[in-house]
């Protein structure tokens, strides 16, 4: 042959590799299949890299053992598995219920492009008892989505009761478990038909990949699923796939010691004088105190808490104080995060009302005495603020 042949067809890899810990990273589009029967035989090949590959393979059984799940589906987002697996279950004519207090960006492509396409969207009130949320689905109510606990507000839903409600009414429930991980919270031991999760937060866990997951128990809904990313051509690179499943291997450690820091932290807080109220699910007398305890075995490290009365300058003050923590919407990775909660809240159907200006933290790894010194000095700033 010519070495132009010789070149293209030399080193072309090798079936034979060697066993490490971690998978192979496969790059590729082509996949070559053994025979010409092979070709249309969708049903037994993988006929297009896009399909995923050994990393992507690996990271999809590591993430159905650790939800329970008969199958997972990778998005290059968590907003894009929340929008794939909406776009997959509905079709125009169906209802749609949606907890209020939804990931923003959930609700824009709620408002913007469900609509659009004939789904009609209502939102409910995320305080509603499970009975009350189903007593609002209609003939054509399809779906019930929800967030719990919401990723600013932090207000539970009982997922069990409202999934074993819609299924004896047929209809289909999806959370977005981001907060839980999928390690902390099952929603599909819970009986809740879809769990999807940003895995750039904790699965990731270092801040730097994006991808998001959505998990069934029912393997016609796992078809669904595959079905949407099909038909939508969603794929996300093998590189991404294995960080995403090296950063899975620490995720217990790292939501052990950021949960528990995060608890200490929310409980100094609370004795704070600049500070009226720690809105944390699995700190004692919180509201939804009962039902965390009840469905969870731990506890993250997000959560949110009230300043006492002060003019948006002043929560502007104590925010620029921060040395420590960095000011940034995302979280799950391993640095500590603040942000003011105020200005996202004016969407909603359901405004919670506070005493006083709402603000998020998430806590990382970095030690508890700096963290906490840092938030002092920067509540110091936010009291000659308001004085």
């Amino acid at each position: 042959m010519e070495e132009e042949t010789r070149l293209i067809h030399a080193g072309g890899g090798s079936q034979d590799l060697v066993r490490t810990v971690g998978p192979p990273i496969q790059k590729g589009s082509t996949v070559l299949l053994p025979c010409a029967a092979a070709l249309y035989d969708d049903d037994n090949y993988l006929t297009y890299g896009r399909g995923g590959l050994a990393a992507h393979e690996a990271l999809k059984d590591a993430l159905a053992e650790m939800e329970g799940a008969a199958g997972v589906r990778l998005y290059p987002s968590g907003l894009a598995a929340v929008t794939g697996a909406l776009l997959a279950l509905l079709q125009a004519g169906d209802d749609v219920l949606v907890a209020d207090n939804v990931y923003k960006p959930t609700r824009r492509f709620c408002d913007n492009v469900l609509n659009r396409y004939g789904v009609s969207v209502r939102y409910f009130d995320p305080r509603l008892p499970p009975q009350a949320v189903l007593d609002q689905a209609i003939a054509a109510t399809r779906l019930i989505v929800m967030e719990s606990p919401g990723s600013l507000t932090f207000e539970m839903q009982d997922l069990a009761a409202v999934a074993a409600l819609a299924r004896a009414r047929g209809v289909l429930t999806l959370t977005d478990n981001t907060w839980g991980a999928g390690y902390l919270f099952k929603p599909l031991e819970h009986g809740v038909d879809i769990s999807v999760q940003a895995l750039t937060k904790y699965v990731g866990g270092h801040s730097d990949v994006f991808m998001g997951s959505a998990a069934a128990r029912d393997p016609a809904l796992v078809q669904k699923l595959e079905d949407g990313v099909l038909n939508l051509g969603w794929a996300v690179s093998a590189e991404d796939a294995y960080q995403m499943l090296r950063g899975l291997r620490t995720l217990p450690a790292r939501l052990k010691l950021q949960g528990e820091a995060a608890l200490r932290i929310a409980a100094w807080l609370a004795d704070q004088p600049e500070v009226l109220d720690v809105i944390h699910p699995a700190l004692p007398g919180s509201p939804d105190h009962e039902l965390w305890k009840r469905d969870y075995s731990g506890a993250c490290g997000l959560f949110g808490f009230v300043l006492r009365p002060g003019a948006p300058e002043a929560v502007d003050a104590f925010l620029d104080a921060l040395k420590v923590f960095g000011l940034g919407f995302s979280w799950g990775g391993f640095e500590s995060l603040a942000i003011g909660s105020d200005p996202q809240l004016g969407k909603r159907n359901f405004v919670p009302t506070y005493a006083g200006p709402l603000m998020r933290l998430h806590i990382g790894l970095e030690a508890e005495a700096d963290l906490i010194a840092d938030l002092r000095q920067a509540l110091d700033v936010y009291a000659d603020k308001t004085a």
